[in-house]
């Protein structure tokens, strides 16, 4: 007769091994198939800033932060952080840019490096088609929408108390 130690062993035993199944039989798809228009979410905050480019069925293709390019503690909300991961971005996610047709901007958040990050990431788009214009000579890319997202209370919660230095 098992005891109850033995059970839940046995009954573990079993469901990760069905676990590992379901693992196994899941196909690998690539997300992105040659899809002509992509999403740039852009998440600003006061500690951080995110981009992130997706497909058009909100499917990750790439991403960047300021953690992940080596910025650390307070120094990750500066706006030559923005400056830098724009700069990253654009470096990881420059195959999905040229191959793509429309491109929508999503900017979220405010923080101290909104106005570089939109600017740079502007340059950085501009030099981009610049290039491929020349390389195929006809104009493919174009920048269809931006769109602030931005939530803002309508008098909902109470915001935290001002800080006093």
């Amino acid at each position: 007769m098992k005891t109850s130690f033995q059970r839940t062993q046995w009954l573990t035993c079993q469901a990760s091994a069905e676990a590992q199944k379901k693992r196994e039989s899941k196909p690998q798809v690539s997300v992105f198939k040659d899809s002509p228009n992509v999403i740039i979410h852009i998440k600003i905050s006061f500690n951080n800033t995110l981009f992130t480019l997706t497909n058009f069925q909100g499917q990750v293709l790439t991403w960047t932060s300021a953690g992940s390019c080596g910025f650390k503690g307070a120094r990750k909300g500066t706006p030559f952080a923005a400056k830098k991961v724009v700069e990253i971005f654009v470096k990881k996610s420059h195959d999905f840019l040229v191959r793509c047709q429309q491109i929508k901007i999503c900017v979220c958040g405010v923080g101290p490096g909104r106005e570089n990050a939109l600017r740079g990431l502007g340059r950085a788009l501009n030099d981009i088609f610049k290039q491929e214009k020349r390389k195929t000579k006809k104009k493919n890319n174009k920048i269809t929408l931006i769109r602030e997202v931005t939530k803002l209370p309508h008098n909902g919660c109470r915001p935290p108390k001002k800080r006093r230095l």
